[in-house]
């Protein structure tokens, strides 16, 4: 079988981590890569969920706080204020 070379850009620590991992559990990082490259065409499929962090402002507490805030100020309690835009340049 032919061995061809894979390239890929990551973050120095990510790498220096990750080398120390697959040290810790007896691979190199060569070998590493190569078991998940023959996941992915074993399953044809990333052999793991990837998840989007969701957005902190869209919690449930803080959407609550909002409608809490929102409310107070329809019942008078509370002022609102126009947005001011400061040019920064």
């Amino acid at each position: 079988m032919a061995l061809a070379t894979l390239t890929a850009r990551v973050d120095e620590k990510d790498k220096s981590n990750f080398d120390s991992f697959c040290s810790n559990v007896g691979l190199n990082t060569s070998t590493a890569i190569n078991l998940f490259v023959k996941a992915v065409l074993r399953e044809n499929r990333i052999p793991f969920e990837i998840a989007q962090t969701p957005d902190p402002f869209f919690s449930e507490a803080n959407i609550a706080y909002v409608k809490k805030s929102v409310q107070e100020l329809r019942n008078g309690k509370g002022t609102a204020h126009e947005l001011i835009e400061v040019d920064d340049e």
